[in-house]
Parts: structure tokens; C-alpha cells; sequence
């Protein structure tokens, strides 16, 4: 697993959300962009991570960042955790997993004696420029935005 480090540029994605529409890196060029990669919808870590990024999408608004979530899940899976948990930002289905693999997080893990392949959970700031600004694998779900907002305050801190 090959990971990207601060100041690579972003891997392009064009994925699918959870209603259907289509979401391409460039579509956010020229502003912030809080990304996380999260293995299953609608398990206990997952959520834990995805509302937590529900509850600062406000905060991460302000200092001008979007956020967006990816995970393998189809995008009904994505619409049904975004309803049951009022999400209310955009959940993309990497269903080959490709967007993953450019990330660097898809990878063999083990649970319980048993190998597979799945994703890392991680968190990136991709700056403006399109590039990493900060890069976080095997977050905990609950470090996600605390470290996420350190990175965008850093950031907005670099441009005054």
C-alpha cells in the first residue's frame, strides 16, 4: 500500500453518491476538500466517524472546506446510512475500489484469524491547489476531525 504524503498531488476520482449524482475532485478545485475513506456503512466505527463529520461540516464550512466520504458500499447502502444517520453530505461508492487503491487504502487487514482485503480507514485535507495538504491512515474514527480541522486551520493560517 503505497501511501500519499503532504504536498502530492490529489488522485482524480469520479464516483456516484448516495442520490445518484456524480462527484469529480476537479468539481472542487480551488477550495479545500476534507476527504475520508471509511470500510463499512453503517457499522459503530464508521458511524462514529461519519456523524462526526456530520456535526463539524459546519465549522469545516466556514473555514471553506466541503467534505466527502468513500467507502466500497453500493450507492443504496450510502443512501441508507446518510438517511438513518442525517448525513447530509456526500457518501461515494468506490465500489472496484479504485479510488482506494490511488489513495492507499485499500489493503489486506485480518480480523478474528481471518485475511481479506478492505479499507484502511484515513482521512485527507486536499488543499485548493489540488494537492495533499495533510494525510491521515488508520485513523480512529474519532481523531478524524480533530486532526482534519488542525490541518484546514494550518492551512488558513499559511495564507494570511
Amino acid at each position: 500500500m503505497a501511501q500519499l504524503e503532504a504536498g502530492m498531488k490529489a488522485p482524480a476520482f469520479d464516483l456516484v453518491d448516495q442520490a445518484g449524482r456524480r462527484h469529480r475532485l476537479a468539481d472542487y478545485a480551488g477550495k479545500p476538500l476534507v476527504l475520508f475513506f471509511y470500510p463499512k456503512a453503517n457499522t459503530s466505527g464508521c458511524t462514529a466517524q461519519a456523524c462526526s463529520v456530520r456535526d463539524a461540516r459546519e465549522e469545516f464550512g466556514q473555514l471553506g472546506a466541503s467534505a466527502i466520504g468513500i467507502s466500497p458500499d453500493a450507492p443504496e447502502q450510502q443512501r441508507k446510512f446518510d438517511e438513518k444517520q442525517g448525513l447530509g453530505f456526500p457518501l461515494l461508492a468506490d465500489t472496484e475500489h479504485a479510488v482506494c487503491e490511488a489513495y492507499g487504502v485499500w489493503a489486506e487487514k485480518t480480523m478474528y484469524g481471518r485475511t481479506y482485503w478492505g479499507v484502511v480507514r484515513s482521512a485527507f485535507l486536499i488543499g485548493d491547489d489540488g494537492r495533499i495538504a495533510a494525510a491521515f491512515y488508520k485513523v480512529s474514527p474519532l481523531d478524524t476531525v480533530p486532526k482534519l480541522r488542525t490541518a484546514l486551520e494550518a492551512v488558513g493560517d499559511k495564507k494570511r
